[in-house]
């Protein structure tokens, strides 16, 4: 249901190349650094959201959702649960598309928020995983 594979591949081919990464630093060893990598492989504009708002993958980040100049596609979140459904409220607010909680991340109530904001939305999936599957 959080899945669904028809959401997956519409958020990944057909709502635009836009992400923000929430949680994504220049820390190396976190997967928000090696998903964001994958992400610019396979074409996606990638932009760090981090309280350090530190340029990673040579794109610059923002302290928050809201401090992004621009619009984006979809919301990428790397915090914990008890954080994400913040960060969803935050999505909406922002006017993405889609947002994607990663491996391990639910929060049910803030799915059914965006969902009935009319956003697409995935948990506890990757889209690091998930792209090669596309083929």
């Amino acid at each position: 249901m959080y899945g669904d594979s028809a959401i997956v591949r519409r958020i990944l081919t057909e709502l635009g190349d836009t992400w923000a990464i929430v949680g994504l630093s220049s820390n190396q060893r976190r997967a928000a650094y090696g998903v964001a990598e994958v992400l610019q492989r396979h074409g996606k504009r990638i932009v760090p959201v981090h309280p350090k708002a530190e340029t990673v993958h040579g794109e610059q980040g923002y302290a928050s959702l809201a401090e992004i100049p621009f619009d984006v596609d979809v919301v990428d979140v790397f915090v914990n649960s008890d954080l994400a459904g913040a960060v969803a409220d935050e999505a909406v607010a922002k006017g993405a598309k889609a947002v994607w909680f990663q491996l391990d991340v639910i929060d049910e109530a803030a799915y059914d928020r965006t969902r009935a904001a009319g956003l697409d939305m995935v948990m506890d999936r990757c889209p690091a995983i998930e792209i090669p599957r596309l083929r």
